[in-house]
């Protein structure tokens, strides 16, 4: 999904991609062949250096952080990366991540799961929003958050939030070289639909005890329609004659519309332009000279 972003940027560049796992983190054979067949090793990249990172998430296993298998690997990877790379780009998990391992800020659990898509306005007048309209729909899919009160009292910038979904993006004290995504401008027009299917099956299979809810703002009225309609025959009762009687589900007569897929390209193409104008052509280098990492931007805008 951020390979598509990448792939959508408005910039008369080249770009080179290099996929990296850390090697300490627990694989189960399918993934670690592939990891193996099409990953680079992140000890070759910390010698050839990475001009920009983008840091993807992950679905949570432990209650906190810290238990997770890949916590010390990604903080080694932050330590690097902030003193070596020009801007690393943080999402949805490893935004919390990022925050827990620099500034101490816990993540808060919700009550519900907030997933859906979430109106936004832009606070900042900021490179990477600059532009972008006002008011801009992004994803959100997650059961915990860390709040604007949070990010303000350790000094980051928040370019983008909601009323209703908090903080989607927000940057390091200075600008540039952390920026965080709370929300997932990467997702297709069909991840959430396939988020909600998933949690149908589970339902099916016993595996909770609640039909799940619709994601906010997702699917029209006459999707919703379809949607109750199946519900209904599932709830009833949950047998394998009862998921007979409901078919498949109906995935494929649904009609969902990506409207956040402008801006999200929009904040990724500002994002690597700004990375292309201050990054120095030897990668090893984060910045071209004469550019103040306090203030990596401040020369360009």
């Amino acid at each position: 999904q951020f390979l598509r972003l990448i792939g959508g940027c408005d910039l008369n560049t080249q770009f080179f991609v290099y996929p990296f796992s850390a090697a300490e983190i627990p694989r189960g054979d399918r993934a670690q062949e592939h990891i193996e067949r099409y990953y680079f090793e992140f000890e070759a990249l910390k010698t050839a250096g990475l001009n920009a990172l983008v840091v993807s998430g992950a679905n949570p296993v432990f209650p906190t952080l810290p238990e997770e298998s890949f916590w010390m690997p990604l903080c080694a990877v932050l330590d690097w990366a902030s003193v070596h790379v020009t801007s690393t780009l943080c999402a949805c998990l490893a935004t919390h991540a990022a925050l827990l391992y620099f500034h101490g800020i816990e993540r808060q659990r919700l009550r519900t799961k907030r997933w859906g898509i979430f109106r936004h306005r832009v606070n900042d007048d900021h490179p990477l929003v600059q532009n972008i309209e006002a008011h801009f729909d992004v994803p959100h899919s997650r059961w915990n958050e860390i709040s604007p009160t949070q990010m303000r009292n350790v000094g980051l910038r928040i370019l983008a939030e909601s009323d209703d979904a908090g903080v989607h993006l927000a940057t390091s004290k200075d600008g540039f070289r952390f920026v965080f995504f709370q929300g997932h401008p990467e997702y297709d027009h069909n991840s959430l639909l396939k988020e909600y299917k998933r949690e149908v099956n589970r339902y099916q299979a016993g595996e909770i005890d609640n039909y799940p809810p619709y994601p906010d703002r997702y699917f029209s009225e006459t999707d919703r329609r379809l949607l109750d309609n199946y519900a209904a025959v599932v709830k009833s009762q949950r047998t394998a004659e009862a998921r007979l009687v409901a078919g498949n589900f109906p995935e494929n007569d649904l009609q969902v519309d990506n409207t956040w897929r402008d801006a999200g390209r929009m904040i990724f193409s500002c994002w690597l332009g700004a990375v292309f104008q201050i990054t120095d052509h030897d990668r090893r280098k984060p910045f071209i000279k004469g550019v103040n990492p306090d203030h990596p931007l401040a020369e360009i805008f």
